[in-house]
């Protein structure tokens, strides 16, 4: 049975070890707002930081994120009453960078991501890091919020893609 942390809560899934993270979080945990895009990991839609990282829930097997801690949209979400809204979705509403909705839970998990392990990202780490996929084409704006919340920096060169990586296109 599958063991993990799940939004800061011990969770046993009685489910098949090689499920996806995705299925069992959507299905089981019933938290949608983490979606289904293209069940190859290439899209973005269905991120969830697994110890800190983002990664793709629907590649990832249950087996896979056995004892790690795993972040959810809704963690990032939620708020008490009078407190602000996580920084991220509020750069991201400020800049009108949300328009259908569906890409926006793993857009605000990989800019979360990114921010946690480099608090002023170059524009070519923002690039870098930001591989979802936005049929709305809100790729400058993404930058803006993230520029929203860490405030400018003056580096602007791309971070150069590493092996076994493509570069992301989108925000070029």
């Amino acid at each position: 049975m599958p063991s993990l942390v799940l939004n800061d809560q011990p969770v046993d899934f009685a489910l098949d070890p090689e499920m996806p993270l995705l299925w069992a979080l959507r299905d089981v945990a019933n938290l949608t707002g983490t979606k289904y895009g293209c069940g190859t990991g290439d899209c973005g839609a269905c991120l969830v930081l697994v110890d800190g990282e983002p990664l793709p829930s629907c590649t990832l097997s249950l087996a896979e994120a056995e004892g790690r801690s795993v972040t959810t949209i809704e963690a990032l979400a939620r708020r008490t009453p009078g407190a602000a809204r996580h920084p991220v979705i509020q750069a991201l509403i400020d800049e009108q960078a949300i328009q259908c909705g569906f890409c926006t839970p793993g857009l605000v998990v990989a800019i979360a991501g990114l921010l946690a392990r480099n608090p002023r990202p170059s524009d070519g780490d923002v690039r870098s890091a930001l591989g979802n996929v936005c049929r709305c084409g809100v790729y400058p704006r993404l930058l803006a919020a993230v520029r929203r919340v860490t405030g400018p920096v003056t580096a602007t060169t791309p971070a150069p893609v590493r092996p076994g990586e493509s570069a992301p296109a989108p925000l070029d």
